[in-house]
């Protein structure tokens, strides 16, 4: 059974930072490429970061050098450092390991940035 779990959500200031971690198990996680996604009530999914199974990474450009997305194969577990947090920052975010067609998705974490 594949299972994603993410934590480290929570409310913070605008300015502050938070850490999410998502750990996987049911998959060979080295392999899978790793993403985090971000959804507001209403609105679709959107990817705010990917990292590569080889580590390459790409960003939205709303989070770019702001957000690091990082990877630790030997605890299957991916990382998103969010610093200088927005309100506009504000959503569920969502865990991603894709691999060819094969996709699964943890269950959110909640971020809220607001003072």
């Amino acid at each position: 059974q594949v299972q994603l779990v993410e934590s480290g959500g929570g409310l913070v200031q605008p300015g502050g930072s938070l850490r999410l971690s998502c750990v996987a198990s049911g998959i060979t996680f080295s392999i899978y490429n790793m993403g985090w996604y971000r959804q507001v009530p209403g609105k679709q999914r959107d990817l705010v970061a990917r990292i590569t199974s080889l580590g390459s990474t790409n960003y939205a450009d709303s989070v770019k050098g702001r957000f690091t997305i990082s990877r630790d194969n030997a605890k299957f577990t991916v990382y998103l450092q969010m610093n200088r947090l927005q309100p506009e920052d504000t959503a569920i975010y969502y865990c991603n390991a894709l691999l060819a067609s094969t996709n699964y998705w943890g269950q959110g974490t909640q971020v809220t940035v607001s003072s």
